[in-house]
C-alpha cells in the first residue's frame, strides 16, 4: 500500500498541538531519559516505541475506565487506547526531530457490532515512511517496531469490511478527537467513536 502525506510539508510531522504536546515537560522528561544510551534516531524510535507499547497498558486490555488524549496525560496516567498511545508515541519522536504521522485502519469492532476506526503512526526514516502500531501486545497480537516489513497488531480483512487508510495526517482526525474528549469514561468511548474515516 502506498502511504500518501495529507500535507506535502514535511515540518508539518514534527509540529506541536493539543494531543500532541511535545512540548510539554513531562513529555521532554521522558524523551530525555529515552535518549540515555541510545546510538542515533533510529535507536531511539525504536526505544520510545517499545517503551510506548509495553509501560502504558492499553485501557482496554486493562480494564482500565479512564479517556486520555493529549500525550502528556497518556504518559503521566499511565494508560490510553490505540489512539491515545499513538499520540504519546508521536509527541516522544518528534520532540526529537522524527517526522511522525497518525495513520488509520478500519477494523471490526471487538464486541462483534460495527467498525471502529484504530490509530496507529507511520515514522519516516531514509526518505520513506513505515507504520507502527504502539497500541500493545497481548495474546494473538505481536507487534513490532520494524523499517523492513510491517509488523503491525492487525491485518485488516477486506472480507469483514476491513481496511488501511493510506493518508498520513500531520494532527488526530478532529472526529476521533471529538470522542475522545467527550467520552466521560471507556465505555462511553467505545460506542462514540467513529467506524470509518
Amino acid at each position: 500500500m502506498e502511504l500518501i502525506q495529507n500535507t506535502p510539508d514535511l515540518s508539518a510531522y514534527l509540529a506541536a498541538d493539543e494531543a500532541i504536546d511535545h512540548e510539554h515537560p513531562v513529555v521532554r522528561e521522558t524523551a530525555a531519559r529515552l535518549t540515555e544510551g541510545v546510538a542515533d534516531s533510529y535507536a531511539y524510535a525504536r526505544a520510545a516505541y517499545e517503551f510506548v507499547r509495553d509501560t502504558i497498558p492499553h485501557s482496554h486490555d486493562a480494564g482500565d475506565p479512564r479517556v486520555t488524549w493529549r500525550a502528556s496525560d497518556v504518559l503521566s496516567g499511565r494508560t490510553g487506547i490505540c489512539h491515545a498511545k499513538a499520540h504519546a508515541l508521536a509527541a516522544l519522536l518528534r520532540a526529537e526531530d522524527i517526522p511522525t504521522a497518525l495513520c488509520y485502519q478500519r477494523l471490526a469492532h471487538d464486541d462483534g457490532a460495527g467498525h471502529v476506526v484504530h490509530g496507529l503512526v507511520a515514522v519516516r526514516f531514509k526518505g520513506a515512511w513505515h507504520r507502527q502500531d504502539p497500541r500493545g501486545n497481548k495474546p494473538g497480537v505481536d507487534a513490532r517496531f520494524s523499517l523492513a516489513g510491517e509488523r503491525l497488531a492487525f491485518t485488516p480483512d477486506p472480507a469483514a469490511g476491513e481496511y488501511d487508510h493510506p493518508v498520513l495526517y500531520e494532527a488526530p482526525l478532529p472526529a476521533v478527537l471529538d470522542a475522545l474528549k467527550a467520552a466521560p469514561d471507556r465505555a462511553r468511548l467505545w460506542k462514540t467513536l467513529p467506524g470509518d474515516l
